[in-house]
């Protein structure tokens, strides 16, 4: 199976895990990239069980809004039930590197409220350890060359990720070169440098499912089982 193959595969698995498991009526969330995109379009024959769905980007809600599915301001919900979106990485205890597509911190915002966070990728995203692909850290423009400082400090090369702008307006700083064995740990720190507004690890909030996408077939795996 090819990799574009494997992603439709699970999230065609996320689409049906939706429609046995989200009550009728009751908003989801939705990540972004392009494995989320595929999860929104299977959503299409879901549409009319679905109070809604928060976006987690732009681009999501565009989507989104397309396909006929309301968009719903996360501040006018208390809870979500159920959260699917990608991953760039995901290691053996369902910690992530998320944030390739620049929308880390609406994504680890819409997690936050959510009660079970459903991880889709393909069988190339999971890896023993954090750190292969480069961790994203969404930073205030006018900090980005002090917190480059600091990133350098913990043993990264940070890079300005070229003409672009996330959706708060801000910039992302790529760090390379990482290997991280404490996610949980490094995320905390990342997040205590001033300029930071958050950083690409969800591992003290990870998932609590994994949709992996193999040659074998849709493999499951949860948090604490794996």
């Amino acid at each position: 199976m090819t990799q574009d193959e494997l992603k439709q595969a699970v999230a065609q698995a996320a689409a049906d895990h939706v429609a046995e498991h989200l009550p009728v009526g009751a908003i989801l969330g939705v990540g972004t990239g392009s494995t989320a995109n595929l999860f929104i379009a299977a959503l299409a024959p879901l549409k009319q069980r679905l109070g809604g769905a928060v976006a987690s980007s732009e681009a999501t809600r565009q989507r989104l809004e397309k396909l006929g599915i309301p968009v719903v301001d996360l501040n006018a919900v208390e809870r979500l039930a159920i959260y699917v979106d990608g991953a760039d990485e995901i290691d053996p205890g369902l910690c992530m590197i998320k944030g390739g597509g620049g929308a880390l911190t609406r994504e680890k915002i819409v997690a936050a409220v959510s009660d079970t966070f459903i991880c889709i990728a393909d069988a190339s995203k999971r890896v023993p350890v954090l750190g292969r692909f480069p961790l994203p850290v969404e930073v205030i423009p006018m900090a980005v060359r002090q917190v480059s400082r600091e990133l350098a400090a913990l043993g990264g090369t940070p890079k300005l990720r070229q003409d672009f702008i996330t959706d708060n307006g801000n910039c992302i700083i790529d760090v390379h070169g990482l290997h991280i064995s404490d996610p949980v740990g490094l995320e905390a720190r990342l997040n205590q440098i001033v300029g930071v507004v958050t950083n690409g690890l969800f591992a003290a909030r990870g998932a609590d499912l994994l949709l992996l996408g193999t040659p074998a077939g849709v493999q499951r795996f949860r948090r604490g089982a794996v």
